[in-house]
């Protein structure tokens, strides 16, 4: 799992390529528990909160900017 304070230190390109990369990691374990041969299925879980820690970080980081502009 990633820490916010990791990714608010990164720009939000960085954000989104780690957004994608959990996506395409949430793809994978889903489709090896359809199948039944996930070895860890609580990684399921830490996955979606990642995932929804990019967004909430990238949605604060653009209502800065329009704040600030």
């Amino acid at each position: 799992m990633i820490k916010p304070n990791e990714l608010r230190n990164l720009t939000p390109d960085e954000i989104r390529q780690k957004l994608e990369v959990f996506k395409q990691d949430l793809f994978t374990l889903r489709s090896e528990a359809r199948s039944g041969r996930i070895e860890k299925p609580h990684r399921i879980h830490e996955v979606k909160t990642d995932i929804a820690r990019c967004e909430t970080i990238l949605r604060e980081k653009a209502h800065a900017a329009r704040n600030t502009a």
